[in-house]
């Protein structure tokens, strides 16, 4: 598996296969059994700051407030608090939440957490972005605003992004190309290059035929490791109730 610089690359497959392992390897959170991981060409040796991540769940800090969360990252690293709550303003403003600095994250809904915590990621300006599942818990209509945004602020940002989710049509509808994984052990069955023309509108992108093909096609190939993934479960579940 490969990622260009600037380049949106999603991940699918089954459940189990190692999508989110993947990202641990990426940012030195795991180490590899086999085989190298590298990052901009060298070797991953440790946690690195041009990686930003975000969580499936929230990673709010929630005894925070939202302008508190967002500026976290520049005071992390030492900027003052002028210039860090500066920029954190700005990002509250550009993710949509302007009038929303001094709320805590318990007086905000999901989807407006979601835009903290992308606005928390790319305040850090990170040359490589991975999304483990980041909008699965939200309903339909949030998730499609959702992924606007992440197009947005991703078009400005020209960062490399690993996006790992299990929505076939939300992987084809934001990403460059799309990894589907085998069931296990966890390897890369296939590559699908989306030709989808950007800037894309989520919406709309859905309806184009060559997005239904790909669908199509994806699915056959996923389909098979699903399937198989789940007849593996059924025979060790049929051995331990043997036993």
């Amino acid at each position: 598996m490969s990622v260009g610089r600037g380049e949106f690359v999603a991940v699918v497959g089954p459940t189990g296969c190692g999508k989110s392992t993947t990202l641990s390897l990426i940012t030195g959170l795991a180490r590899p059994s086999s085989g190298i991981v590298q990052v901009m060409g060298k070797p991953v040796a440790g946690i690195d700051p041009r990686i930003g991540f975000v969580f499936q769940h929230d990673a709010v800090f929630p005894w925070r407030s939202v302008l508190y969360n967002v500026a976290a990252g520049p005071l992390f690293r030492g900027e003052s608090r002028q210039v860090a709550f500066q920029k954190a303003r700005e990002w509250v403003s550009r993710v949509g939440l302007a009038g929303f600095e001094n709320h805590y994250p318990h007086q905000l809904s999901g989807g407006m957490r979601k835009r903290v915590a992308l606005a928390q990621t790319f305040i850090n300006q990170p040359e490589i972005l991975l999304m483990d599942e980041p909008f699965s818990a939200l309903d339909v209509q949030t998730r499609i605003l959702m992924q606007d945004e992440l197009l947005k602020l991703w078009s400005n940002l020209g960062a490399s992004v690993v996006f790992v989710t299990h929505d076939l049509e939300e992987a084809i509808a934001l990403a460059d190309r799309v990894y589907v994984l085998s069931s296990g052990p966890g390897t890369v069955k296939s590559v699908y290059t989306v030709n989808l023309p950007r800037p894309r509108i989520i919406s709309e992108v859905r309806f184009q035929p060559t997005f239904v093909e790909l669908s199509r096609r994806i699915w056959m190939d996923l389909r098979q490791e699903v399937e198989a993934g789940f007849n593996r479960a059924a025979e060790v579940s049929a051995v331990g109730g043997r036993l």
